[in-house]
């Protein structure tokens, strides 16, 4: 009978526990097409750009970001929940403490014969309790919350890289934006002084009202640039100061100086065939497996509930109906006790946790796998837009150049009486605009470079 009972125990044990968690295997490219930028073993990946004023902004960011602060909170949620979830896994212990006083009726059958009607109790007791996790419930429970710590700190981290990204890419947007303004501003310049020559010529008799016109309108086409790019300056900075944590007063009175000089292009470091397992690494794919694994251990929890749970108690203390007799020797009393709970009927309730439960878990797969799929597909077209992104800059770099030497022609043949005015402001125009293009392409590298070390995961 004894050993018939015991291997009813054991397989009650087998059919209460599930099978233990392991990653799910995932078909991965051994390493890269391409190969990527590695830098900053510190997580500080932004120093590639070396520059100051970007790094004091990103730590300024990663100091006051609203977004960053929610996820460090719930971070420290998820560490309060598994410190809850291991005490449940101890014994409880407890002191208690009471005072009645009542009386009884005389006229029911449960007052003996001689007894006082009024009376006083008194008693103090510590008790302890503790539950036998025969099925694993609680530990699945404290399972479940460590993976979902780690699941916390990997999404902080998301947020961290993602705030470092995005603050790089909002910072040489406005260098961008202030480079155009400052050279607009100096076509504007030229083009006022060179109507005011004009102006002269055309009161000497020299040029027609025509020609002045039209020099005129030239140069208002590019004072009419001005304000758009002011006006995307201004709601750039905002933009960045919202991003840094900044108060609301200082979104008004305190401006983001970006010192004006000049930008070289980022020698990017290749090393060849990293293998693309380190991809698993990111912490928004770390984040979703970790969600997966607390799904996987909720499962174990829904199940376990339909077993028997075995709670163990006991309690020493002093009971007393007088207050002075209560610390006396005849006062002493002990419990000891043993209960257990086996679930009989729930009308489905227990098979309905575990049903949600394991579709829970199902879905955590399905993300995790999508997750997955993401990260692969963003670090694709992060590889190939920095390196697209360099071939325009070297590109635009070329069209500057070209339009420079032929500005330089232009004005050449306008000294010597062969060309006209307005063939010096076409090559103008079109110097400028190769220009603005070529500010923009190396905008463009560089936040190519920061999208790409968001995709690998810093």
């Amino acid at each position: 009978m004894n050993r018939l009972a015991a291997l009813l125990l054991l397989l009650v044990a087998a059919c209460a526990t599930t099978p233990p968690y392991e990653r799910p295997p995932v078909e991965l490219p051994v390493a890269w097409k391409q190969s990527a930028p590695r830098f900053a073993e510190d997580g500080r990946w932004w120093r590639i750009y070396q520059d100051i004023s970007l790094e004091q902004l990103i730590e300024e960011a990663l100091a006051g970001n609203a977004d960053l602060l929610v996820a460090a909170a719930r971070v420290d949620e998820a560490r309060a929940l598994v410190g809850e979830a291991r005490a449940a896994q101890a014994p409880q212990v407890d002191a208690r403490a009471a005072a009645t006083r009542q009386q009884n009726s005389e006229r029911t059958a449960v007052s003996p014969p001689g007894a006082p009607r009024e009376y006083a109790n008194y008693r103090a007791t510590l008790n302890v309790s503790y539950e036998v996790d025969v099925w694993g419930r609680l530990s699945a429970g404290a399972a479940a919350a460590r993976a979902e710590l780690t699941a916390s700190e990997a999404s902080r981290e998301a947020v961290r890289i993602a705030l470092a990204a995005q603050v790089a890419k909002s910072y040489f947007t406005l260098r961008s934006l202030d480079e155009q303004v400052n050279l607009t501003q100096q076509t504007v310049a030229l083009r006022e002084d060179a109507f005011a020559l004009q102006r002269k010529r055309f009161d000497a008799g020299v040029i027609s009202q025509f020609d002045l016109r039209q020099l005129e309108a030239e140069s208002a086409v590019v004072r009419a640039q001005l304000p758009p790019l002011e006006r995307e300056r201004e709601r750039e900075e905002i933009a960045l100061a919202v991003l840094l944590g900044r108060m609301p007063a200082d979104l008004f009175e305190k401006r983001i100086t970006i010192e004006n000089r000049e930008q070289g292009m980022l020698a990017p470091v290749v090393p060849s065939g990293m293998p693309s397992e380190l991809l698993l690494r990111r912490p928004d794919l770390v984040e979703a497996e970790r969600r997966l694994a607390a799904a996987n251990a909720r499962v174990a929890v829904a199940r376990s509930e339909i077993f028997p749970s075995i709670s163990l108690t006991g309690a020493l203390g002093r009971e007393s109906q007088q207050l002075g007799n209560l610390f006396t020797g005849p006062a002493g009393l002990w419990v000891l006790g043993a209960s257990l709970t086996q679930p009989i009927f729930s009308g489905g309730r227990f098979e309905a946790r575990t049903a949600a439960a394991e579709a829970r878990e199902r879905a955590a797969l399905a993300q995790y796998l999508q997750a997955i799929r993401n990260a692969f597909g963003e670090v694709r077209t992060a590889l190939a837009a920095q390196a697209r992104s360099l071939e325009s800059y070297q590109a635009e770099a070329l069209r500057e150049a070209a339009l420079t030497e032929s500005l330089r022609l232009a004005r050449l043949r306008y000294a010597s009486g062969v060309a006209s005015q307005l063939d010096v402001i076409d090559a103008e125009r079109g110097l400028l605009a190769a220009r603005v293009a070529r500010i923009e392409a190396l905008r463009a590298h560089r936040a190519a470079i920061a999208d790409l070390f968001r995709a690998l995961g810093g």
